[in-house]
């Protein structure tokens, strides 16, 4: 099948995806990060000159190595500490929030751009003890090295992130010399043995998965709780909040596929699947109406490679939505539709604006 210009076998059926995540012997994550469209030479150059690598350690990683980093990692989000930053979160956000309401007198504002982008670097720092880059330069690594890999991006355009990708690249490898002897999570890997490529390779997704794919996730929530049938304000409730971010999680959830290979011949379901083929596995939007309470679990993975900060993504988002929705329960859509970002395992509205309605704005 043919999706977005690459050749998949593409498998949408919850049960079937669960059951190519499990069958490890038979499926394997070593594309999961490779660039969806080959890099020209000149892209590779750019990236070579920074001494670019991403050896596999976690997302594209298997066996025994990758169980005992995989602890390590978890260690820094165990649900003890997922939990105790929820005030943390509830403090970040009332800040954006009072800055926001004030915006708001003066018209509209886009909530992505003032309340969803702030919050999930800062957790993800003071979860991981690791620095993260001033707000603008971190958001534009993260943006770019996501086109670079999961985009279509032409060679011409593959210059212009390959050289951020590699600034970005360089920060990492700096920060992870630095972490030596820390207790921070690039301190913990490196004492355990992993070498500054994998540390580097490791961190280079770890912190865009940690804030930028968790800043897409809120903003698509509240954007669809914006347009709520049973209204926005209604989500001020805890409960009726992270009902919410779950439905979205199940429909539209910011990582809305990922990537195996099939290691064998082998078969899933009625379609046989050759050794080497590309699987592309749908994890949302394929529920059905009916499905059960846990469905929307599926949009962070499953088994060996479920996304370790899935608790935290879930409770930043829905605390997030209700704070906003406490503080501004009038706020309402604003404009046309927005331009939503539209790569192959990642999506999100690219702005969120809403407005009080006949106070201030146009």
């Amino acid at each position: 099948m043919n999706y977005a210009g690459m050749d998949y076998a593409v498998i949408g059926d919850p049960g079937q995806v669960r059951d190519i995540m499990r069958r490890t012997e038979d499926f394997a994550p070593t594309n999961a990060l490779t660039s969806v469209v080959p890099l020209a030479p000149a892209t590779l150059r750019i990236l070579s000159k920074a001494r670019f690598a991403l050896p596999p350690v976690l997302a594209s990683a298997t066996g025994d190595r990758h169980r005992a980093v995989r602890t390590m990692v978890a260690r820094f989000f165990t649900p003890a500490k997922v939990s105790a930053v929820a005030p943390r979160v509830r403090e970040l956000a009332r800040q954006r929030l009072a800055a926001t309401g004030v915006a708001l007198e003066r018209g509209h504002v886009d909530l992505a751009d003032a309340v969803g982008r702030h919050i999930p670097p800062v957790v993800m720092a003071e979860l991981t003890g690791q620095a993260t880059p001033e707000l603008e330069l971190l958001k534009r690594w993260s943006q770019d090295s996501l086109e670079l890999f999961w985009g279509w991006p032409d060679p011409e355009r593959q210059l212009v992130l390959a050289r951020s990708a590699a600034e970005f690249y360089g920060w990492l490898r700096d920060e992870a010399a630095a972490a030596r002897g820390t207790d921070s999570l690039f301190g913990v890997l490196d004492a355990a043995g992993l070498s500054q490529a994998e540390v580097c390779s490791l961190g280079y997704f770890l912190v865009i998965a940690g804030q930028e794919t968790t800043a897409q996730l809120i903003n698509t929530a509240l954007y669809r709780g914006l347009h709520a049938p049973d209204g926005w304000a209604l989500l001020a409730e805890p409960d009726a909040a992270r009902a919410h971010v779950r439905a979205v999680l199940a429909t539209e959830s910011s990582v809305h596929t990922w990537r195996r290979a099939a290691l064998r011949d082998t078969r899933v379901g009625t379609l046989e699947v050759p050794a080497g083929a590309e699987i592309l596995l749908e994890l949302t939007g394929r529920h059905p109406a009916d499905a059960a309470p846990t469905a929307y679990s599926l949009a962070f993975g499953h088994g060996l490679h479920r996304c370790l900060g899935a608790k935290l993504a879930e409770l930043e988002t829905a605390l997030v939505v209700e704070e906003t929705a406490r503080a501004l329960p009038r706020l309402q859509p604003f404009g046309p539709d927005p331009g939503w970002l539209r790569l192959l395992s990642f999506q999100s509205p690219l702005t969120v604006t809403a407005h009080h309605p006949n106070e201030g704005s146009p």
